[in-house]
């Protein structure tokens, strides 16, 4: 599998995620994508503006934008689609995650197909 079909950006994502770096005023910054215990589902996506790069990290460049991933997310997350939509409900990142068996109501938390739940649920 290409780096690129590791995780991506669409082109509304990366669109804002560059219009946040940029805010930042620090060309040293990345995309941090990581997964934690916790969320109504069992596991919860997050983000964080990063300028540290562990050992075991991954980087992926998406639409010109560098994102970082630890192996344990990547694991929860590969093949994952990160979109950024707005509505007139608000305007949120939206993950599409194949490995995800169900997901909260809310997008951010997640249940993994491996722990008993069908992947096209």
């Amino acid at each position: 599998m290409s780096e690129q079909a590791l995780i991506t950006l669409t082109e509304a994502a990366a669109e804002r995620v560059r219009a946040l770096l940029a805010e930042q005023e620090n060309e040293g910054l990345f995309l941090r994508v990581f997964v934690t215990g916790g969320g109504c589902s069992g596991f919860q996506y997050g983000f964080a503006f990063d300028d540290t790069v562990a050992d075991d990290d991954l980087t992926i460049e998406s639409n010109g934008v560098r994102i970082v991933i630890d192996p344990m997310s990547l694991d929860l997350m590969r093949g994952s689609e990160i979109d950024y939509q707005r509505s007139l409900a608000g305007e949120s990142f939206v993950i599409r995650n194949p490995n995800a068996a169900a997901s909260c109501g809310c997008g951010k938390s997640f249940t993994p197909a491996e722990d008993g739940g069908c992947a096209h649920a």
